[in-house]
């Protein structure tokens, strides 16, 4: 009989934290390695939030907190979604999570059964699926293509929903291609969930303020205000405010959904850290104006990876509107030999050669559900991103 979960046989590792251990290990190991594979910003936590983190230590916040989070954190939270999002919510449609991730795991171990269906654009963040079936529902993949930007189209969508499926998960902007809806479109989707009321959304928002060239950003639920009570909206503190280790998360959405999730939360990780949720206030409530000057830093860094891979034989890179990652094309290199005879069939082959080669870890596209591409993380200084990018076109350059 076997010992292990038929729950666990559904879930595959990470691959974006698999390929970044790997890079930790060969790094200790000597070998000179420029990582462009972890999804978190170089930038240090600011100093008002680490501030309101220690101030919170010296007062003794330091004991359990309610499950979904302490009240200012709450307020916190609703005048965040006012301010940026145009969106009301009670302390009772809002709860906290240790990480972006447990908020989508609780959201989908309290509504799904078997058979339940999850539709799942491509590409999508390597988790999504995983979490969908280690909760007992399917995974529906509604693809998208760089021709399309890598946006869901409404026609797509349509095709995808079956009267089996509970959630739609929309992540803008995007990981892994950068790609961010306008509210023209994602009101051109809400027309398609409009006739089918019993369809959900997960909107995943936790890049939501790094974006570029003007862009808009804007969310389902603000789109579209008769979603509303079928909309789950997440962010967190990781992206935006540097704080990944910190590990807040949190939502807003219906109140019976946020009770189911926090009923999960509290026989799971019970409530998150109580340090980091005073600095997640202070993060929340404190001055945003660092964010202008982190995100040029990120414009900068995208332009520079860009233009550098489009000067790569092999490979072609759209310009994304959103989050610190690029999803370049690799197919222009498939079917080439590297210099010692290895035929490079997949991005899987390309990014293996890529790495043992010339040190540069990055992820094959194959992760995230969408051939032949691969994922570049931007968020790491412009002369690794400069190295990276001369030894990706050297590697390029030396196919045959």
């Amino acid at each position: 009989m076997a010992f292990i979960s038929d729950s666990l046989n559904r879930m595959k590792p990470s691959a974006t934290m698999a390929i970044s251990q790997k890079a930790r290990d060969l790094k200790a190991e000597g070998v000179d390695v420029v990582a462009l594979s972890a999804g978190e910003p170089d930038f240090d936590t600011p100093d008002h939030i680490k501030e309101a983190a220690m101030d919170a230590i010296r007062r003794g916040e330091t004991k359990y907190t309610a499950v979904d989070g302490i009240p200012e954190l709450k307020d916190a939270i609703a005048g965040k979604f006012k301010r940026d999002n145009g969106l009301e919510y009670s302390r009772s449609q809002i709860m906290a999570c240790p990480g972006g991730k447990p908020v989508i795991f609780n959201a989908m171990l309290a509504t799904l059964n078997k058979g339940d269906e999850v539709v799942i654009a491509t590409p999508y963040w390597v988790s999504y699926p995983d979490i969908v079936a280690f909760a007992g529902g399917t995974p529906v993949f509604a693809e998208t293509s760089a021709a399309d930007k890598f946006l869901l189209k409404p026609e797509a969508l349509e095709r995808a929903i079956s009267p089996k499926t509970k959630w739609l998960i929309l992540n803008s902007p995007n990981n892994p291609s950068g790609a961010a809806y306008s509210k023209a479109q994602l009101q051109a989707l809400g027309e398609v969930l409009l006739r089918h009321p019993h369809v959900h959304v997960l909107s995943d928002d936790i890049y939501e303020h790094i974006i570029y060239d003007d862009f808009e950003f804007a969310t389902m639920a603000q789109a579209v205000p008769e979603l509303y009570d079928r909309v789950l909206t997440m962010s967190g503190a990781s992206k935006a405010y540097a704080m990944t280790g910190w590990r807040i998360g949190f939502a807003g959405g219906p109140e019976h959904i946020i009770k189911a999730m926090t009923k999960i939360q509290s026989q799971s990780t019970s409530n998150p850290c109580s340090i980091a949720q005073w600095a997640t206030v202070a993060a929340l409530n404190g001055p945003q104006d660092f964010l202008k000057d982190w995100v040029a830093s990120f414009k900068a860094r995208r332009d520079l990876v860009v233009g550098m891979l489009n000067q790569t034989n092999g490979i072609t890179c759209d310009t994304p509107p959103g989050a610190f990652y690029v999803y370049p094309n690799c197919e222009g290199t498939l079917g080439k030999k590297t210099e010692d005879g290895q035929v490079l069939e997949t991005e899987e082959d390309f990014v293996t050669a890529l790495l043992g080669s010339e040190g540069v870890a990055t992820v094959p596209g194959a992760a995230f559900g969408l051939s032949p591409h691969f994922r570049i993380s931007y968020a790491a200084a412009t002369s690794e991103l400069e190295d990276a990018c001369a030894r990706i076109q050297r590697f390029a350059g030396s196919l045959r």
